[in-house]
């Protein structure tokens, strides 16, 4: 751990000490790492918890009081000139409540953003999906088991895709292409029915 080579009571020899590129205060902390937020809720630093601001102040309550100071200035808290005078006095402080008057008026760790106000427009809300037609589901059932059933549930289908669509455009519900599906194929089932039906009773008068 490196400390600053000035001793208390002096302000750093070299301005640019303080400073990263262009003038801007460096963000950095001990040992080139970032600063160590303790904002509400966090843990304690020492001797700002239990009310001892008596205690004599180390060199990383200093370095930590510093990082908050370099903070509020790269936030535009401060002007240059202050905040020059507060790291002086931060790496001058003896007592830890020297160190708790000069970042007081700072916050201690990021500013959360507040929150979006307002109710969501409805144009970015979610689609509600709506209810399938149950009529629709079986239309499309009795369709499928015209493969199994030789075509007997065709008629079935067809009553219930009839219905089903009906409904539908009613009510709004979804389900039109089961309800279509189970028509084709009902359809396809009776025409298919009702040819081997006309074709037997040709046959049956032929033979007669």
């Amino acid at each position: 751990m490196s400390y600053p080579s000035w001793q208390p009571g002096e302000g750093p020899k070299d301005p640019q000490a303080r400073q990263g590129p262009g003038g801007v205060p460096s963000w950095r902390g001990q040992g080139g790492q970032p600063p160590v937020w303790y904002g509400q809720g966090g843990p304690p630093q020492p001797g700002y918890a239990d009310g001892s601001h008596s205690m004599l102040a180390s060199h990383a309550d200093r370095e930590r009081a510093v990082d908050v100071l370099r903070a509020g200035f790269g936030e535009g808290r401060m002007e240059q000139a202050e905040f020059e005078k507060r790291v002086a006095r931060a790496y001058a402080a003896r007592t830890v409540g020297e160190l708790a008057l000069l970042v007081a008026d700072l916050p201690q760790g990021p500013v959360p953003l507040p929150a979006a106000v307002g109710a969501v427009p409805r144009t970015f809300l979610p689609l509600p999906v709506p209810k399938t037609n149950e009529k629709a589901i079986g239309s499309a059932i009795c369709g499928g088991l015209c493969l199994v059933t030789v075509g007997l549930t065709g008629l079935p289908a067809v009553i219930l895709g009839h219905s089903a669509r009906s409904e539908i455009r009613r009510t709004g519900e979804g389900g039109d292409g089961l309800a279509l599906t189970g028509l084709v194929i009902g359809w396809l089932a009776t025409a298919s029915w009702t040819l081997v039906v006309t074709l037997l009773l040709i046959a049956a008068l032929t033979t007669g």
